[in-house]
Order: C-alpha cells, then sequence, then structure tokens
C-alpha cells in the first residue's frame, strides 16, 4: 500500500511539476492526480472533485496533498477537504526539489514522506552567493 499525493494548484502549476519531475526522476510508483483550480472556478464543484479524488488516492495509506501557494484559493480548497477526510495531509509551497523527493521515497509512510517532502522543498531554496558558482572575487 503506497500514499496517494494530490497536487491542488494554480492553472498550469501542477501539471507543469508532475511533467518535469517525471522527465528527472522518471515515472512515479506513487499514484498521482493533479486538480488545477482556474481563478473563476464555483469553488462547490471543485472542492466536490478535489473531494472524489481523495477518496480514489486513498488506497488506505494516506493522501499528501501539495498546494503551491498558501492561503490561495488551491490550498484553502486542499484544507477544507483534507480537514473533512481522514488520512490526509496538506503541505503548501510546492516547489520542484519538493516533488522530487516524493517520487524519491514511495515506499515511505504518510508522516514520512510529508517531512521528507517539507525538507526537500526548503533544502531546495537557497540563496548562493556568486562566488558560489565560480565567479572571481576580485579582477584578474
Amino acid at each position: 500500500m503506497s500514499v496517494g499525493v494530490l497536487l491542488i494548484t494554480h492553472p498550469g502549476v501542477g501539471s507543469a511539476m508532475l511533467h518535469i519531475a517525471s522527465r528527472i526522476i522518471g515515472r512515479s510508483a506513487l499514484p498521482i492526480k493533479c486538480l488545477e483550480v482556474p481563478p473563476d472556478a464555483a469553488l462547490d464543484p471543485v472542492c466536490e472533485r478535489a473531494r472524489s479524488m481523495l477518496k480514489v488516492l486513498n488506497r488506505g495509506a494516506g493522501v499528501l496533498v501539495l498546494t503551491d501557494i498558501y492561503g490561495a484559493t488551491p490550498h484553502n480548497i486542499a484544507q477544507q477537504v483534507a480537514c473533512r477526510e481522514s488520512g490526509a495531509t496538506v503541505l503548501s509551497g510546492l516547489n520542484l526539489p519538493m516533488l522530487v523527493r516524493v517520487f524519491n521515497y514511495p515506499q515511505d509512510d504518510l508522516d514520512t514522506l510529508t517531512s521528507k517532502a517539507a525538507e526537500g522543498g526548503s533544502r531546495g531554496i537557497m540563496s548562493c552567493p556568486l562566488e558560489s558558482v565560480g565567479a572571481p572575487k576580485e579582477p584578474v
């Protein structure tokens, strides 16, 4: 039994992230679905679709719900739906290192996968001083 993964994002974000992660890592062993929320979407049907997707993805090991922006409509939908479904965890701030981490650990349980995804996402954000990429410190 593996954790399901549901991306709830703004249009184009989730599908692009899945495409890129698949190109880097290959096809994920985890069941993954993506729900992209248009800005003009009626919320009740979108919430119902998210709820339905969660139920399909939850094969007994739970579902990790990834959202792009904390507090935005896709995140709020994820929170609302996950609160009503047992075995769902919401993690916001979706980035490529986070999703790659999820792809790399398909055997992990929901809590472990959530922690690894959050760690991968935060470790993938760096402020890189110029000298770290080989730029000379002084003119030669």
